[in-house]
């Protein structure tokens, strides 16, 4: 049986992916200089692998007989993640790329447990798929970070 955490845990996440596209998208589009290339690139690539994890996230409420929420439902959390007003400014783009792969492997380690202790092997395999997938993008930023120290 599968709990309400679990639906709890799949809607926040879907909602948290989709915001993510937004930001990474947006902040693909405005960053600007020769340093910036590499990250946008990045997010750019990102913006089609966080609308999959959404996609396979909303699938599996369907699955279990929940709607994934509309935008009305949407109520944004990644202040961190937000167009910097330097378009320079990559060193705070990747921060908040970090911020929110720490957010988003919480996330998904808890699901995981959840899943785990209902005895959903489905969702489980839902969220090691996406975990991977989030701490390689942590991984990668991390590298970033290493290139553009903070000042």
């Amino acid at each position: 049986m599968t709990t309400d955490e679990i639906t709890d845990l799949l809607t926040e996440a879907y909602v948290d992916e989709l915001e993510t596209v937004m930001n990474y998208l947006t902040n693909a589009i405005v960053l600007d200089g020769v340093h910036a290339e590499e990250v946008k690139e990045s997010l750019e690539a990102d913006v089609q692998e966080e609308l999959e994890h959404a996609r396979m996230l909303g699938n599996r409420l369907k699955q279990l007989e929940q709607s994934p929420p509309g935008s009305a439902a949407f109520e944004a959390s990644q202040s961190g993640l937000q167009p910097p007003e330097d378009t320079t400014d990559v060193q705070s783009v990747i921060e908040g790329v970090l911020e929110a792969e720490e957010d988003a492997i919480e996330t998904y380690q808890s699901l995981h447990e959840a899943a785990t202790e209902a005895n959903d092997p489905v969702t489980e395999d839902v969220a090691v798929t996406i975990l991977s997938d989030e701490e390689a993008h942590r991984t990668e930023f991390r590298g970033f970070q290493k290139e553009f120290p903070s000042d």
